[in-house]
């Protein structure tokens, strides 16, 4: 073929560079195809003419709008970026858990095949079937677990950042580079309209096959991917456009490339850099987010995902090989960890939940971004609202407010699997002089209590009986070691736990040796180092257990004797009760007797038979309420109760007396008293008799004075005007016994 260069066809408009340009992309001898095509497709010359055809090739569908800029000619993706569409439709993928839809859908595809091949009606059958599918569907999907999700967020046909992104703007631009030295694909940056406003949009890109992958090293981006995404959001900052950013990625790359270009400082510049932008910020989850990979451009104003992405820390997968030491315990570790989008919620880590259609977005890429596009209006129409001050505080309060939190529930131990397990520390025995104090001061306490007539703290009792049962364990523990125990204890109870282990009952012989070794500890135990200390111990633990008793005892007394009193209430308040007692006072004051001797026969008999109703009436309220009633005439009651209240008053007296004598004046009185009768004799004179009555009119006077200033007058007294009362009144009085 002859050279064109011979040839005379003048190529009007070329340049040289356009001529250079085009020997290297595809022209021919040098000849670009943009002037082929601007030329006739047939040029004469004298010795040569060239001819070229236009190969048709099959139009790929767009999910988005064919020529969505009018002043771009072939639309934007073939100029302003890498992401074209895909040449062939992508092979269908069916997760585990989606297998019975398959073989529905496989039933109506046959019903379809054999009612075109016969020719017969099968539209009922059909159209049961797809509703069965439809409800199967539905079920399927509104009952998913946190690893289904997992695994539909990381569905191979899950449409991508960019695919959304064509979908909800009407112009995008792609910017490119992180001016250091490499554009990575796995993040991508860009500005576009929605609505007329301009965004930002920065976002993680996955590939749609095995190649794409590859080249978008499977969404995991490096270093200067998040230095690109820096680079775009002061860009953003500066020229004051929003920022909307796409999370979908398993992680930030972590090969040692990366770790040496430092990809943590890179990511921690991310996160202190947008806490500082003064523009709104929408991050959306639209498929995984795993880590620090995801939140380096997360730290938004709002943080939205779609219904079954997933945010974590650490992938299930990764928790369960460290927790259990496999990776098939993913299914449990994806539900402890929280990661869906309403436990996420739940937490105030997501702010809301963007729908998908069942079968997740990839069944309907189109009605998804749809929903991210009303979702991004909603925000940002909130967020620009918002003055600058408050965009801020309203970003770092988002995180602050982060977690739930539970008070006054009780925590499980938490058990360590395959780690070494931690030293408790060995509890010590309390010194004695601490301990003392201790018991000395809750003695006080209840002392105080019971004198006020209130109720003592029975949490400091209880805390203290149970510190006293340790201390007496590891006082028996010492003991045991001291007189040389232990070794046999140990060999008895190894025994008794084979013993038990078998499920038979304990050896007669292993029965005896456990008493002999008892009997033996317990002879040898007051020669023991620590017997002061461990007497001293048992003696207050006796002595606390009998005083929570006892409160107790007097607590359920009072709750008796409340009981008693409100049934006692509502007896005497009972209508019938009210009117017989209202005409027997009515016939006490018609007789006109100002004492119970003046009342006449009738009137005594008619009081004398209300009492015994009301008797009758208050046994049977009290035999209600499981108490044995026993009625008790007052003048049993007055011999007894009267009895113990004279001889305690005698042995105050008495002990008074005591005490009185033992002072030095009445001593030294006494004293000379016994000489006087000494000197005396039998026959004592007048001199001497006058003088030893002296003396014990004087101490007869000074007890006298002594006790008379005391309270034994008082209460001498006070049981005198008791005695009389009683005695006035003949009624009767109830003992109860629960």
């Amino acid at each position: 073929m002859t050279s064109v260069s011979n040839s005379a066809v003048a190529f009007i408009g070329t340049t040289a560079s356009e001529l250079l340009r085009s020997s290297k992309s595809g022209g021919v001898d040098g000849i670009p195809f943009r002037t082929l095509r601007q030329a006739p497709s047939s040029v004469k010359t004298r010795d040569l003419s060239v001819v070229a055809k236009a190969r048709k090739v099959k139009k790929h569908e767009y999910p988005w709008p064919e020529d969505p800029d009018p002043n771009v000619k072939g639309g934007v993706l073939t100029h302003l970026s890498h992401f074209k569409p895909l040449k062939g439709k992508s092979k269908p993928v069916t997760l585990d858990f989606e297998k019975p839809l398959v073989a529905l859908e496989k039933k109506i595809i046959d019903v379809r095949k054999m009612a075109n091949e016969t020719g017969l009606d099968f539209s009922d059958q059909i159209a049961s079937l797809e509703n069965k599918y439809q409800q199967a569907l539905k079920d399927l999907y509104t009952h998913l677990t946190p690893i289904q999700r997992v695994n539909i967020a990381r569905h191979p046909n899950r449409p991508t950042f960019l695919d959304h992104v064509f979908s909800i703007t009407e112009k995008f631009v792609e910017l490119h580079g992180d001016r250091a030295g490499y554009d990575d694909p796995a993040i991508v940056t860009g500005i576009g309209t929605i609505d007329g406003r301009r965004y930002m949009f920065i976002g993680h890109q996955k590939g749609r096959n095995t190649k794409e992958n590859i080249l978008r090293n499977f969404g995991m981006p490096t270093p200067h991917g998040y230095r690109k995404a820096l680079r775009m959001m002061y860009y953003a900052d500066h020229h004051g456009f929003p920022i909307v950013t796409f999370i979908d990625t398993p992680g930030a790359f972590a090969d040692l490339k990366s770790e040496e270009l430092g990809q943590g400082e890179a990511i921690a510049h991310n996160l202190r850099t947008m806490f500082g932008l003064k523009v709104p910020i929408v991050s959306i989850v639209i498929g995984e987010g795993g880590s620090g990979g995801a939140l380096a451009i997360g730290c938004a104003n709002k943080l939205l995902m779609l219904e079954n992405a997933v945010f974590y820390v650490a992938s299930p997968e990764a928790c369960a090989a460290i927790l259990w030491k496999t990776a098939k315990a993913a299914p449990k570790a994806a539900e402890k960890l929280k990661i869906t989008g309403p436990e996420l919620c739940k937490l105030q880590v997501a702010d809301g939940i963007i729908p998908e259609p069942l079968g997740g977005a990839h069944a309907d890429p189109s009605w998804t971004s749809q929903q991210i596009k009303n979702a991004i209006n909603e925000a940002m129409d909130e967020l620009n609202k918002m003055d600058t001050e408050e965009l801020l505080k309203h970003r770092m309060l988002k995180f602050r407010k982060i977690g739930g939190f539970q008070e006054g529930v009780p925590v499980d131990p938490i058990r360590k699997v395959n780690m070494k397990k931690k030293e408790e520390p060995v509890a010590g025995k309390t010194p004695v002089i601490e301990l003392e104090y201790e018991v000395e001061k809750l003695k006080k306490e209840i002392s105080k209590a019971t004198e006020s007539s209130s109720k003592p703290t029975e949490l400091a009792l209880n805390e203290m009986i149970e510190k006293l049962k340790k201390e007496i364990d590891l006082e028996y523990s010492a003991a045991v070691e001291a007189m040389g125990f232990k070794e046999r204890c140990l060999n008895l109870r190894g025994e008794c736990l084979k013993s038990n282990s078998q499920d038979h009952l304990m050896h007669p012989v292993l029965m005896d040796r456990i008493e002999k070794l008892s009997d033996e500890f317990n002879k040898g135990l007051p020669n023991a180092p620590n017997y002061t200390s461990l007497k001293y111990k048992l003696d207050m633990l006796k002595e606390f257990s009998k005083a929570k008793s006892n409160l107790e005892k007097k607590s359920k007394g009072e709750e008796l004797k409340l009981d008693i009193n409100k049934k006692l209430k509502e007896v005497m308040d009972q209508p019938e009760m009210k009117k017989k007692m209202q005409a027997l006072k009515s016939e006490v004051q018609k007789s006109g007797a100002s004492s119970a001797a003046d009342l006449d026969d009738g009137t005594k008999q008619s009081i004398s038979k209300l009492k015994k109703e009301i008797e009758l009436e208050l046994a049977n309220v009290l035999k209600s309420m499981d108490l044995n009633v026993e009625i008790v005439r007052a003048k049993e009651l007055i011999d007894q109760d009267l009895k113990a209240k004279v001889e305690s008053l005698k042995e105050e007296t008495n002990k008074k007396i005591e005490n009185l004598m033992k002072s030095s004046d009445l001593k030294n009185t006494t004293k000379l008293l016994k000489l006087e009768v000494a000197k005396a004799g039998k026959t004592p004179d007048a001199a001497l008799k006058n003088k030893i009555e002296a003396l014990e009119q004087q101490i007869k006077q000074k007890l006298s004075a002594a006790i008379s200033s005391s309270e034994i007058k008082e209460k001498h007294e006070e049981l005198q005007a008791e005695i009389k009362a009683l005695e006035c009144d003949r009624g009767i009085k109830w003992k109860f016994e629960k």
